[in-house]
């Protein structure tokens, strides 16, 4: 399995912006579907956006319009760029990556993914 791991968590106000990143090393697959995913205390994990090997980007209502995944192949990096952050964006985010999936199956929906990192905290304030 890939290995990632997340960085660039903290606490903002809220209106303020961070970026989150995702290295990614040990790919024995040419093409993944990544993705970010988050869990907030007492609730479930949910998806948040994810990338397909075209490029293909996919977001959950709640974050359109503010957040932004994206990736550096030649870095084996992902990124969320998180923008307006609201208090309910407060959460854990996960960086997650599969090879199996791909087009609509690659989607902020497919919280069974088969690889994932331990997490980075955000915490957004009012």
């Amino acid at each position: 399995q890939v290995q990632l791991v997340e960085s660039g968590g903290g606490s903002v106000q809220a209106g303020e912006s961070l970026r989150l990143s995702c290295a990614v090393s040990g790919k024995t697959y040419k093409t993944y579907c990544m993705g970010w995913f988050r869990q907030a205390p007492g609730k479930e994990r949910e998806g948040v956006a994810t990338i397909d090997e075209y490029g293909t980007t996919t977001y959950a209502d709640s974050v359109k319009g503010r957040f932004t995944i994206s990736q550096d192949n030649a870095k084996n990096t992902l990124y969320l760029q998180m923008n307006g952050l609201k208090p309910e964006d407060t959460a854990m985010y996960y960086c997650a990556a599969d090879p199996h999936r791909s087009g609509g199956y690659c989607s902020p929906l497919s919280t069974g993914m088969e690889s994932w990192g331990r997490g980075t905290l955000v915490t957004a304030s009012s």
